[in-house]
């Protein structure tokens, strides 16, 4: 009851700031074996992971909680949500109509994606005016679809009267060997940059891109998208800060890149106390994640959630 309070007070907000996160929630599949995907098949009552309707709701509800402690850590519910590895909209709607988000009426942009999985990204917003939302593929070197998440685009006018878009990404993985998959992850970062600059053409300066980028701002390649846009996560990369935790050591693969009208937007990382395990492997905490292998820990996942905030 004091966390929806809460909620219920941070509604108004500031007007003059947009509140962005981001967070991949994880193999977030429903508890439905209802599609041909052995990820599905795996995430089902009879699954491999024996994931039960039940322990799809503590999902759900963790989610809703983890969102709730970020806006009272940040002073603001986030105004838009983009999410990675979503299954459907039916986890989309669960999660904003079956836990205490539905008190902050959040809409939802979603599309069915090619990737292999099963998986896609999506947005959650509120207080904002949609104008356009569309899935932009992936492309392969001989112009083949290719089976992976597509990137998610959506533009919205703020209550200023500010037009605004946002790109959500889930890059190809290093599934394979990151050398191998490489070449891969540089055909959505260069995606991203056409993506943006057919934007600006279009007249719209106010660019916000997040997401997995499953690599480092470290990687030389993300110079691509420059000066269209600029990656707000090169501060935290080179102070060692991380969003995901590999062999005991912490990785940053979820960045925010903004255009330069908004370079100002200041970013964080959000260690969220009660989705953090102790790390047994190494030294302090990792993420909490759902599973680790068949065996079920209760968490969400095994990235941290960051956060972007705009002052206009």
């Amino acid at each position: 009851m004091k966390t929806l309070l809460l909620a219920l007070l941070l509604l108004a907000g500031r007007a003059d700031t947009l509140n962005v996160m981001f967070w991949n929630l994880e193999n977030f599949f429903d508890y439905r074996n209802d599609s041909t995907s052995v990820s599905d098949a795996d995430f089902s009552p009879r699954g491999s992971r024996h994931w039960t309707k039940k322990r799809f709701y503590a999902k759900c509800n963790a989610v809703a909680k983890g969102i709730l402690w970020a806006s009272a850590r940040e002073g603001a519910v986030p105004d838009v949500i983009g999410l990675a590895e979503i299954e459907n909209a039916f986890v989309l709607r669960r999660l904003i109509q079956a836990t205490v988000l539905r008190k902050l009426d959040y809409k939802i942009v979603h599309f069915d994606s090619p990737d292999r999985r099963g998986i896609d990204v999506a947005l959650l917003y509120r207080g904002l005016k949609p104008l356009e939302s569309h899935p932009a593929h992936l492309f392969n070197a001989d112009s083949t679809i290719m089976a992976t998440r597509d990137i998610l685009i959506s533009t919205f006018t703020t209550q200023q009267g500010d037009t605004v878009a946002f790109l959500v990404n889930h890059h190809p993985s290093k599934f394979g060997g990151a050398t191998a998959s490489e070449a891969r992850r540089n055909i959505a970062v260069e995606r991203l940059r056409q993506l943006a600059d057919s934007l600006q053409t279009l007249g719209i300066e106010n660019i916000i891109a997040m997401g997995d980028f499953n690599d480092t701002p470290g990687n030389p390649v993300y110079h691509v998208v420059e000066p269209t846009l600029w990656n707000k996560a090169e501060q935290f990369h080179k102070k060692g800060r991380g969003t995901i935790k590999f062999n005991g050591k912490w990785e940053l693969i979820d960045m925010f890149f903004v255009s330069e009208p908004i370079k100002n937007a200041e970013m964080e990382i959000l260690d969220i106390p009660f989705l953090q395990t102790q790390d047994k492997a190494s030294t302090g905490t990792k993420p909490l994640r759902t599973y680790s292998g068949p065996r079920y820990l209760g968490g969400v996942s095994d990235h941290c959630p960051i956060w972007l905030q705009l002052i206009r």
